[in-house]
């Protein structure tokens, strides 16, 4: 039986969620079924040490989207693909119409992961992308949220879409979640104070302002930390905030990490405060490392993830007391209900492991080759 030839194309692999669900994919795909084919622009990725070394990769030689569309068609020709496999709006305009101008029998598989909306310019532009989706031959969406967004904002059709989950790889998220914390960050996690852990690029859509408000008033009533994972254009700004919050000892900025997971195991919580998400992947890896979660209950993802409240708190965006009346909370309970919300968290988590989320995929491809 020949394999299913799938080229899997994004910006580059670096730090955000879309590469770190690119690389569970792409190393989890059945061999005997597929060859994935890695297509990315001329950028070194923190994610490519990782990738399985049966994977065929290549990088175009441009770091410009507008440029690629023409490259990618040749790879597509070159490889004699049978899909074309992207995500990320902009990545996908260019995917679909590299497939079309690779005048290939291939197929293009679009995904969606986030839930865009704007002002009339911002929608018209949605609604551009839309009419590209309904080129291509499938598009996936991460969560049932996003799957509506796509149906009011992109115009794309419901029958068009496929709901699947971010795929989860509690195995892997284990085993470095084990690892120790490097010598200077053990410190970070010293049994003096709680200790919160929140992880995300520094942009307004993850709102670190809000949590950065909003632990002040934590740490007036409960000694603790606040532990940032991530780096971004706020950075400056966020520390300057946390100066004039008079926290700014206690919050502590440790940029990228390949392996957050040791952070996320060695936390007594984590936070998420974002404005807006498609999946919010980090709450199930937090899940997965058996971290309670206090929430925004934004579009869309966590809601979904911790089903409305029961697996994890959810708060309101933007409410700096609810957010902080939640972490209290969490933070105050007894060591019995920890370990039930815990466990019940690590059970929940099972229902996006990277197994099942994979078999998904692959039946969606075999279907549209099909």
């Amino acid at each position: 039986m020949k394999k299913v030839k799938v080229l899997f194309f994004i910006y580059q692999m670096g730090a955000g969620g879309a590469a770190r669900t690119l690389l569970n994919l792409i190393n989890n795909l059945d061999r005997e079924r597929f060859q994935p084919v890695l297509v990315t622009l001329n950028y070194q990725g923190s994610y490519e040490s990782e990738i399985k070394d049966d994977v065929i990769f290549h990088k175009l030689d441009t770091k410009r989207l507008s440029r690629s569309v023409f490259k990618l068609a040749r790879v597509i020709r070159q490889e004699e693909v049978d899909i074309v496999f992207s995500t990320i709006p902009r990545v996908n305009t260019i995917a679909v119409l590299a497939k079309i101008l690779s005048f290939t029998k291939a197929k293009s598989i679009v995904r969606e992961a986030s839930n865009l909306d704007g002002d009339f310019v911002e929608r018209l532009r949605l609604r551009g992308f839309g009419l590209i989706y309904n080129l291509s031959d499938q598009v996936i969406s991460l969560s049932e949220g996003v799957k509506d967004n796509l149906i009011k904002r992109y115009r794309v059709k419901p029958e068009r879409i496929k709901v699947i989950y971010n795929p989860v790889d509690i195995k892997e998220i284990t085993k470095k979640a084990e690892e120790p914390l490097s010598i200077s960050h053990q410190a970070l996690f010293a049994a003096d104070r709680k200790n919160i852990v929140t992880a995300g690029r520094l942009v307004d859509q993850k709102d670190q302002a809000t949590l950065i408000k909003s632990f002040a008033q934590v740490n007036q009533q409960l000694k603790s930390r606040l532990i940032i994972l991530g780096e971004g254009p706020l950075e400056t700004e966020l520390k300057q905030l946390a100066e004039q919050e008079n926290v700014s000892q206690y919050v502590h900025f440790v940029g990228f990490q390949k392996n957050p997971y040791t952070f996320l195991k060695a936390a007594d919580l984590f936070v998420l405060s974002s404005k807006f998400e498609g999946f919010a992947h980090v709450v199930a890896e937090a899940l997965a490392t058996g971290t309670p979660v206090v929430s925004t209950n934004c579009k869309s993802g966590p809601a979904e993830i911790l089903v409305n409240g029961r697996y994890g708190r959810l708060v309101e965006v933007g409410d700096i007391d609810g957010l902080k009346e939640n972490m209290i909370d969490v933070l105050h309970l007894a060591n019995s209900e920890l370990n039930d919300i815990i466990n019940e968290g690590y059970e929940r988590v099972q229902f996006f492991n990277v197994d099942d989320i994979v078999e998904q995929y692959q039946s969606v491809f075999e279907d549209v080759i099909q």
